[in-house]
């Protein structure tokens, strides 16, 4: 429909060289030209060469484009100059903090760690009593271009607590603007999940756990606090990298079972996740693991029957053979939190069908083998 509309207006442009036209449709030939110039689609169908001369292109603005390329340009414009864009005029305000231009930040950098458990956490931050969008209700609106005019660029765009507080309370309520912005500066705490969480230390190889994130666009990494563990307190992890991080794949508290679905169709070779949690008062984290035969089993494949099964072996492989910590058996038939004070207590299970994310586990493989 796009490609008939701009073939429509070409041929408008042909028939107006050899037709008398009115003043204001010679205006228009000449801003249509204007635009069509700068279209590259449309220069490698035909060269236009803009009327330079007329007085209208020294008096045109960007807001005299179609809405339709207009919010092309913008949709191209990165966050940063996106803030700038919207200090311009009113009208350009409204445009720049639209969600559907923002959607495409928020998915592009935030996307992969941003899951539904934290869309809800953005819902109750909202109207939590502390949150600083409630400056809306203090003090109105404030005009944008005081606060703009103070951005270098958007790793800093808030230098203090008092211009953020400005900046916030201009923007639109629940709009997805303000949540990048929010996460980008690090005032939203958000939920997620870390890899090998307290930098890799030995007693979470190969686990995932959930945590409360901050960004820190200085250092391009998170700051992590993770929920205390019966009365050790809450733990601070810094430096977080954006590869040890990933959107939690259930939505429910890390101190619920999760109820497998996939027991049933487990085999030998299939790559899973395991709740496991030191005792029933810590939260679960999830531990990698691949389903093993049974000792009766001599792992030929033809032979192997372990599928029909009701036992089902978990293999840890991080761990040396003959390890408390290598073999773990269930019933698939009657699974439910398995353990002991000294072993753990082992829950819920999740079947890996992503290759994806059966290759982070395998990028975060020990080095050597735990013990």
């Amino acid at each position: 429909m796009i490609l008939y509309l701009l073939i429509t207006c070409v041929s408008f442009l042909f028939l107006a060289k050899s037709l008398s036209i009115p003043p204001w449709a010679s205006k228009t030939k000449t801003l249509l030209s204007f635009y069509l110039s700068k279209n590259p689609f449309m220069n490698i169908l035909h060269p236009i060469q803009p009327d330079l001369a007329s007085p209208v292109l020294n008096h045109m603005s960007i807001l005299d484009l179609p809405d339709l390329p207009l919010d092309h340009i913008l949709n191209l414009l990165p966050p940063s100059e996106l803030c700038s864009m919207a200090m311009v005029c009113c009208s350009l305000r409204e445009k720049c903090v639209s969600d559907h231009l923002w959607e495409k930040h928020l998915n592009t950098k935030w996307g992969k760690i941003i899951g539904p458990s934290a869309h809800k956490e953005w819902q109750c931050y909202l109207s939590s009593s502390n949150h600083l969008d409630t400056i809306h209700h203090q003090t109105g609106y404030r005009d944008l271009a005081k606060i703009i005019s103070m951005i270098c660029s958007l790793s800093h765009i808030f230098r203090d607590d008092n211009q953020w507080s400005r900046y916030a309370s201009s923007l639109p309520l629940d709009s997805t603007m303000s949540l990048y912005l929010s996460l980008e500066t690090g005032r939203f705490w958000f939920p997620a999940q870390v890899y090998n969480r307290e930098n890799g230390h030995v007693g979470f190889m190969l686990s995932c756990y959930d945590a409360e994130l901050s960004y820190d666009s200085h250092t391009d990494s998170f700051q992590a606090r993770y929920p205390p563990h019966g009365r050790r307190a809450i733990a601070v992890e810094k430096d977080v990298t954006w590869e040890r991080i990933r959107a939690s794949p259930i939505d429910a508290s890390p101190h619920h079972l999760h109820v497998s679905d996939s027991l049933k169709d487990l085999k030998p070779g299939d790559h899973i996740e395991i709740q496991w949690r030191r005792n029933t008062v810590f939260p679960y984290g999830w531990w990698y693991s691949v389903i093993g035969h049974l000792e009766s089993c001599d792992g030929n494949l033809g032979n192997c029957h372990c599928h029909i099964s009701d036992m089902v072996v978990l293999e840890f492989k991080q761990y040396t053979i003959g390890s408390r910590w290598r073999i773990m058996m269930i019933n698939r038939r009657d699974h439910k939190e398995k353990g002991n004070e000294e072993d753990g207590f082992y829950g819920g299970i999740r079947k890996l069908n992503c290759k994806e994310d059966i290759k982070m586990w395998k990028l975060l493989w020990p080095s050597s083998i735990l013990e």
